[in-house]
């Protein structure tokens, strides 16, 4: 994987479809974690801990299992009333053992016919165990696009590492398996070209790890109220900024942490918010991508 350095000033400007001025895109991570792992020793979980003592992963943690499943069983609910009020999308990223576990979260979405991103195998399973095992990554997201096709019914388009944990070989397995973006990379507000080993293009769609629930609610302590207005301030100070070059805001969004019901309101109040603004394009990141692999080069 390989990209160019082109900082914000010496590029031309982004013109999104229609005017808009920012591509929204509110992210919903749906996720299964095994409740063990075969190993005395403890292990990076794949997202925070609501108790953060460490067990070894043969030992069944119950605490933070079940207030994951929170998220699956009532809190992703909760996400979804939002988003059909509002009549907005989401776009949903999806680990396999997610399609294969929890099928009627997942069989949601597909009726609702909202974007689904294929999001490694499971979340306890980093692509970065196979930093030094390119054949071995190669096969877990094979693995991983196969059941995505099964349980969604067409090939994924594009890919979310759990944790955002890639290696330097993951842009260019996925380009050869025919993937068209890549969402890990959390360096712009603008998508831009990756250039991939076997040549063919791939587009990064950056993510968020600061405008996240789980940085948020869970590393920065914020209440509701404090939760909106950092999802208010992002979005206004990109709005302000795409009158000239388009910006891409992502939310990133985890059912057992914004789905509580002292949390929801925070999403509630900003999709509300931002649906009163002109020019906002909620889109999908394919869209993104398909339109970006035939527009980049009005922008770099």
């Amino acid at each position: 994987m390989r990209y160019d350095f082109v900082p914000m000033p010496h590029r031309k400007p982004l013109r999104w479809p229609n005017g808009a001025r920012i591509a929204m895109l509110l992210t919903t991570n749906f996720e299964y974690w095994d409740p063990t792992k075969d190993t005395d020793k403890p292990f990076y979980p794949g997202g925070p801990s609501i108790i953060t003592d460490m067990l070894p992963g043969n030992v069944y943690d119950n605490p933070n299992w079940t207030w994951r499943e929170y998220g699956q069983r009532v809190g992703v609910w909760r996400m979804f009333e939002t988003f059909e009020r509002a009549g907005v999308p989401t776009s949903c990223t999806m680990n396999a053992k997610m399609g294969l576990e929890r099928r009627a979260v997942v069989q949601h979405a597909i009726d609702k016919g909202w974007e689904i991103v294929a999001h490694n195998y499971v979340q306890t399973d980093l692509l970065t165990n196979y930093q030094f095992d390119i054949d071995g990554e190669r096969n877990v997201i094979r693995e991983t696009l196969r059941v995505y096709k099964d349980v969604v019914g067409k090939p994924a388009r594009g890919w979310l590492s759990c944790s955002l944990r890639s290696t330097p070989n993951t842009a260019d397995i996925l380009a050869e398996e025919g993937l068209i973006f890549f969402t890990d990379l959390l360096n712009d507000d603008q998508p831009y070209l990756i250039h991939t080993e076997s040549g063919k293009p791939m587009v990064s769609i950056p993510y968020t790890s600061e405008v996240n629930d789980f940085t948020v609610f869970l590393r920065q302590g914020k209440d509701v109220n404090g939760g909106f207005g950092v999802f208010k301030e992002q979005f206004d100070e990109l709005y302000r900024e795409g009158a000239t070059s388009g910006r891409l805001m992502n939310i990133g969004l985890h059912p057992h942490v914004i789905g509580q019901p002292f949390r929801i309101r925070a999403l509630r109040d900003f999709v509300d918010y931002a649906r009163t603004f002109p020019d906002v394009w909620w889109t999908t990141r394919e869209e993104i991508a398909e339109w970006y692999l035939a527009n980049h080069e009005s922008h770099i």
